[in-house]
């Protein structure tokens, strides 16, 4: 029969874990969007990516004079 991991390692090791997960919480989602949204940007710059490119805007297809 298998025990609870808070009696393996202690009490103590279960508080550590539900203070780990309350601070995991805490953060507010619109600072999680904003770090998605940051890394979406990123990673659509890159050229080697897998999937469908975004079509270039007809801007910056003409050469600058």
């Amino acid at each position: 029969m298998k025990s609870h991991p808070e009696m393996i390692e202690g009490p103590e090791a279960f508080t550590r874990f539900q203070n780990a997960m309350k601070a995991i919480i805490t953060v507010p989602h619109s600072e999680i969007k904003k770090k998605i949204e940051e890394h979406r940007k990123q990673s659509a710059l890159n050229p080697n990516r897998r999937g469908p490119k975004p079509n270039r805007k007809r801007a910056s297809r003409a050469l600058p004079s």
